[in-house]
């Protein structure tokens, strides 16, 4: 299977679009792990993103016929503008079918290149199905973003060049994976030619569809509704088959990343390039840094592929504030102090020249005040020091840095009870962002529910996060449940959520 693979992609059309990217050293990224660290520049691409090889490749080999029905396509954003800017080369008309929650910069850029973009459904799979009803519809060619041998094929051509690219063979590349055409593209080639170089996969958790179809030894398809779309270019539902039939014997590990993580490596990535890399065009260094704490693996010949950098500029607010969590340099904590003169003090004296990085304060009482504290430190090793020394200090500590909700909410809102609630229920809400969706979600809720407290911020993100508070009692919370459920929004309960209980109770 891979000499066939390795055959198409030696033929594979992609240059007459694309361009071969270099190969970067990342000095600082390298300084850091102890190791020797490039970046595959793919987001230097035309359409700064990898996207543009296979699409162009599927294109150009239509047949005169098929090119005069069309093409179509469904995407997230980055294979969209591949199949547009191949189109248009090319003089075909193109189609592009996309979640209404994919980035405007992305959209915009489709329609750029010509294309006609229909919006439709949250999710790629949403958009995916749309495409074949239209492609049934109209006779036009559907172009698959990884399940087809032509696109796993260009794809390639990233494997090809990091062979002839770096010095020596690496011991590992590290590839973002979505449906999985660009990870077995490279797993194809390099496991033909070297089979010793390893192939590390990585994804996002919450659309781990590889790692997950690896667990269980055949495709499974993630739900749709559960799944995180931070890294939306690489959220898919089911790894392609073709792909999987490739990554189940060629990759040899596969690596899950949290946004913490994806956003610390963005940075990192900025650090050494000064350039940004989208979500999913981050997952690979990400994967990269992960890989080499928990192996502890020094001075070995890492590659991590740098896949695109179609980021909304409003999304890099929500960005570099998670950043510091995901390298574990900021650690949040919920601190109760005295409530009299020369506690804040005395708290700052004991943390030592430390940098303090958030200081919200709420009294609680008479005798306590609650401080929501951002503090910097090195590593989770110090994190765990601090807490432990305000602990001995005799200080009440929560330590919030894991924790969703203060991160996404309560850092924003210290705050206290309103008098007249007498009883509050709390919930944290996730529902796809488009304009108008925060409306939406408030016409949801009707007049059923009294809301006693309210937190929504828009991130630029795919998902909309709301914090929400009802005036319901204990013994209303199977009733409030089977009203949520109706609704159908993601939804967790926070009543007992520690930062919940210091800081707004």
């Amino acid at each position: 299977m891979l000499e066939a693979y390795v055959k198409k992609i030696l033929s594979s059309e992609v240059y007459d679009v694309a361009v071969e990217t270099p190969l970067e050293a990342a000095p600082f990224l390298s300084t850091r792990l102890n190791a020797d660290v490039s970046f595959k520049r793919e987001d230097l691409q035309p359409i700064h993103s990898f996207k543009i090889r296979g699409a162009y490749n599927r294109i150009v080999k239509l047949r005169e016929h098929e090119r005069e029905r069309g093409v179509l396509a469904a995407s997230a954003g980055n294979h969209a503008q591949g199949v547009a800017l191949a189109a248009s080369r090319l003089g075909i008309q193109a189609t592009i079918v996309m979640g209404l929650n994919a980035p405007a910069i992305k959209i915009e850029a489709v329609q750029r290149l010509g294309a006609e973009v229909v919006l439709r459904g949250d999710t790629y799979d949403d958009a995916a199905q749309h495409a074949h009803a239209l492609a049934e519809r109209n006779g036009a060619t559907l172009v698959s973003p990884y399940d087809d041998p032509a696109v796993i094929a260009g794809q390639g051509t990233v494997g090809v060049e990091i062979l002839n690219q770096h010095e020596g063979d690496p011991d590992a590349i590290f590839v973002p994976v979505g449906g999985g055409g660009l990870v077995a593209g490279i797993a194809a080639y390099v496991k033909y030619l070297k089979p010793r170089v390893k192939i590390i996969g990585v994804e996002a958790s919450g659309s781990d569809c590889l790692n997950q179809a690896l667990i269980a030894g055949r495709r499974v398809r993630l739900r749709t509704e559960g799944m995180d779309l931070f890294a939306d270019g690489a959220s898919v539902a089911q790894v392609g088959k073709r792909p999987f039939q490739i990554a189940r014997r060629h990759v040899d590990q596969v690596i899950v990343v949290t946004t913490d993580e994806i956003c610390a490596a963005i940075k990192d990535i900025f650090d050494d390039t000064r350039a940004i890399a989208e979500p999913a065009g981050a997952l690979a260094v990400a994967g990269l840094k992960r890989y080499v704490e928990d192996t502890q693996g020094s001075k070995r010949k890492y590659v991590a592929v740098i896949s695109g950098s179609n980021v909304n500029f409003d999304r890099l607010r929500h960005i570099s504030e998670r950043a510091e969590f995901g390298e574990r340099r900021e650690a949040l904590l919920g601190v109760s102090i005295p409530e009299k003169p020369g506690s804040f003090r005395r708290l700052c004296q004991t943390l030592g020249k430390r940098a303090i990085t958030e200081f919200n304060y709420r009294s609680n009482d008479q005798r306590t005040a609650q401080v929501f504290l951002g503090v910097q430190v090195h590593d989770l090793d110090e994190r765990r020091h601090v807490v432990n020394m305000l602990h001995k200090r005799g200080y009440i500590v929560d330590d919030m840095t894991d924790n969703e909700m203060a991160k996404l909410h309560v850092r924003h809102m210290v705050g206290g009870p309103a008098s007249s609630v007498v009883g509050e229920l709390l919930y944290r809400f996730e529902f796809p962002e488009r304009p108008g969706a925060l409306r939406t979600f408030l016409t949801e809720f009707g007049v059923d529910w009294n809301i006693s407290l309210f937190h929504y911020r828009n991130h630029g993100a795919a998902w909309g996060r709301v914090l929400v508070g009802f005036t319901a009692l204990d013994q209303d919370r199977r009733a409030l449940h089977k009203y949520l459920d109706r609704i159908g929004y993601r939804y967790w309960e926070e009543s007992a959520n520690s930062a919940y209980r210091m800081f707004l109770v």
